[in-house]
């Protein structure tokens, strides 16, 4: 029986610590470093007084800044997808020759095109990251040291058969808790987001919209809550990463506005024979995919 490898933060050889972006992500970043190493951990946000508390209530030992981001063995920015190639750019320069920069953005295909080149230039290395999890509201004030417990952390590495530097990833983030490490490419990563997340919040967001909703007290119960429960999202962030990934996820909105119009037709016709069919292909695929 083979045995869990069990990851150690010690290994990593990381003492100094730079997230950029105090937002739910980062935030639960610090904290989690915060709560379970004894690194030196510097932040930057663009609100300063999200700083301001970050240092107050200990999490941060100090602003990051051009002069001590030379210091940071990790740095992870926690940004837009935008501003995360945008703050590669401009600071790389400074980072550490042999740091390792892991960015939390949402899509991954551009991000990497941008960035790798740039840190094989300047001597660091830098690692698509995306952690999969979150909550219904954002900022540093949602953020918790546990956000990442047992969830899982999809990592894109140049070289995806370099086993030394996912170990020294692992190694890195054994302090966050994540229960599952996933390595893929750029592209994979994309396809898969398009149907996992990105979906999943546009159905919500449109299925919010019927008139009929705005009359469902009394008649609703867990399926219009787990229909609704991404409705409720950050317009200014999701945005840019529908557009970014858009030929993934017309591709997937394709396929469900095909399975769709299969519903409608076999309702107009009065088909019992092929809703029922339909209905039971939809219940075989989801105990194929995920059990019952």
């Amino acid at each position: 029986m083979s045995q869990k490898i069990i990851y150690d933060f010690k290994k990593s050889g990381i003492n100094t610590i730079g997230i950029v972006g105090l937002g739910l992500i980062g935030g639960s970043f610090a904290k989690a470093f915060r709560r379970n190493t004894k690194a030196k951990i510097y932040g930057f946000d663009k609100n300063e007084s999200v700083c301001k508390v970050a240092t107050l209530d200990g999490t941060l030992d100090g602003i990051l800044t051009s002069e001590n981001i030379p210091e940071c063995d990790l740095i992870i920015p926690a940004l837009y997808n935008q501003a995360i190639i945008d703050f590669v750019k401009e600071n790389a320069p400074l980072i550490k020759k042999g740091a390792l920069v892991i960015d939390s953005g949402g899509l991954k295909r551009r991000i990497v095109k941008e960035c790798y080149p740039i840190a094989k230039e300047y001597g660091f290395t830098f690692v698509g990251g995306h952690p999969m999890a979150g909550k219904k509201f954002s900022g540093y004030n949602y953020s918790t040291s546990l956000l990442f417990k047992d969830a899982s952390l999809i990592i894109v590495p140049e070289d995806s058969e370099d086993e030394e530097l996912q170990d020294r990833i692992k190694n890195s983030m054994a302090p966050c808790g994540f229960g599952d490490i996933t390595v893929c490419s750029a592209e994979k990563h994309d396809s898969m987001i398009a149907f996992t997340s990105e979906m999943a919040h546009i159905v919500s967001n449109a299925y919010i919209k019927s008139p009929t909703a705005k009359e469902h007290l009394g008649f609703s119960a867990g399926s219009y809550k787990d229909m609704t429960r991404v409705a409720w999202l950050n317009e200014d962030m999701w945005t840019e990463i529908f557009l970014e990934n858009s030929d993934n996820l017309i591709k997937e909105l394709d396929t469900i506005m095909g399975f769709l119009n299969e519903y409608k037709v076999a309702l107009e016709n009065k088909d019992a024979d092929t809703l029922h069919r339909i209905l039971h292909e939809g219940k075989v695929a989801k105990e194929e995919v995920d059990g019952i």
